[in-house]
């Protein structure tokens, strides 16, 4: 019977075993992702589960990094691992290198999870895109300059607008680092300012070829441009992250052009209708002021200006008239009402009274008036006020009436 063995022991045998069997590394396993999680470190942990099993998963970030889609729980997968055991724990579990979308292409989900982000941030409200100029004095392009978007869209401005005005940034529209550029071109513009409008252009192709169009950096630097962006990337077919986030979207470069620039000949034909239209107005004005003019002429102001001169001085007399008499009765009334007062105020006054023989009676002590005689006692000192002066006096007695 052999030794036995210690549970590290055993643990590293069996994921030998694990890691030495082909038939486990790699592996492709198919299921439904459960209890997701990402951890700081950039590590994803979840379960893989279908109707009766389960199993452990890690994708350290070296691997994760690689996904265009974020992963969910929910998603139906398949997985490409390596089946191992955790030694320290004796767990098993498969350490993931690639994650695919079952019956689901990778770059679609990519696609659709992006779009549904960036909807619900508002990137594709109609509140927030900007309008084409007019006529733009230049015109701003991102694209290859060797392929044939750019002689397109240059044939079309010039057919357009012969003397129009296009400046080109150079990018790659396909590859790694394609999206990069053209988000670089749109802040470069703006940085510059020396054009009207952007137009964002490629020719069609397959989802991976127009993949570059999809990134959320660049989305993200279309939204934020202060110079409207038009976008015109693949076939009439072909819809883009760019195309929901611009503020116009074409079907083809060779569209972008017409949309972007106006017809001379319409602008010319505009511009004479214009004219005719202001000189048609200008001569109706100028025909109602005239006749304005010749009324005024005629009217009696201009005839006789003195008339109404002499009218006003005449109603001006009246008035003054008017205002005399009515100040000279307003006096006569007044007047009568004084002399009225005074009279009554004669007739009721303590000194007219007086001068009839009667006298008032006051306490020198606090010169109040004295009304009865329960007030007033023999010896008390009491001032008699007459018409002419005043008597100091002294009560001998106080008798009854």
């Amino acid at each position: 019977m052999n030794a036995p063995w210690s549970v590290s022991e055993l643990n590293r045998y069996v994921k030998g075993l694990l890691e030495a069997d082909e038939r486990l590394t790699p592996v492709l396993v198919k299921g439904e992702i459960s209890g997701f999680k990402s951890y700081p470190s950039g590590h994803l942990y979840f379960t893989l589960k279908d109707e009766e099993s389960s199993i452990s998963c890690v994708m350290f970030k070296s691997s994760a990094q690689k996904l265009l889609f974020k992963v969910t729980d929910g998603l139906r997968v398949v997985l490409t691992a390596r089946a191992s055991l955790y030694d320290r724990d004796g767990k098993f579990q498969l350490y993931v290198n690639d994650i695919g979308v079952e019956g689901l292409g990778d770059l679609y989900l990519a696609f659709e999870q992006l779009k549904r982000k960036l909807s619900e941030e508002g990137l594709f409200d109609d509140s927030r895109k900007k309008r084409l100029p007019l006529l733009p004095g230049a015109v701003g392009v991102a694209t290859s300059p060797s392929g044939a978007v750019i002689r397109d869209i240059i044939q079309v401005l010039g057919r357009r607008f012969p003397n129009f005005t296009l400046k080109l940034i150079p990018v790659a529209v396909q590859g790694a680092g394609a999206a990069a550029e053209i988000a670089d071109a749109v802040r470069t513009f703006n940085a510059r300012g020396d054009v009207d409008v952007i137009i964002i252009g490629r020719g069609g192709g397959s989802m991976e070829d127009l993949w570059a169009f999809n990134d959320e950096a660049l989305a993200r630097a279309v939204a934020a441009s202060r110079i409207p962006v038009v976008s015109a990337v693949g076939h009439e077919t072909d819809f883009t992250i760019c195309d929901y986030v611009a503020d116009l979207r074409a079907p083809t470069p060779s569209a972008a052009a017409e949309l972007v620039m106006p017809r001379r000949e319409d602008l010319e034909l505009s511009v004479l209708d214009l004219r005719h239209r202001l000189a048609k107005g200008l001569d109706r004005r100028l025909e109602v002021s005239r006749m304005r003019l010749s009324k005024s002429f005629a009217s009696s102001v201009f005839q006789r200006p003195l008339d109404g001169l002499e009218r006003k001085r005449m109603r001006l007399d009246q008035s003054t008239r008017a205002l005399a008499a009515a100040l000279s009765k307003r006096s006569a009334m007044d007047r009568s009402r004084c002399m009225a007062l005074a009279g009554k105020l004669d007739a009721l006054s303590p000194l007219k009274v007086l001068s009839r023989g009667y006298g008032l009676v006051s306490d020198p002590r606090t010169g109040r008036p004295v009304t009865s005689t329960a007030f007033v006692r023999p010896k008390d000192r009491i001032d008699v006020f007459l018409n002419d002066g005043v008597l100091d006096c002294e009560v001998q007695a106080v008798r009854d009436r």
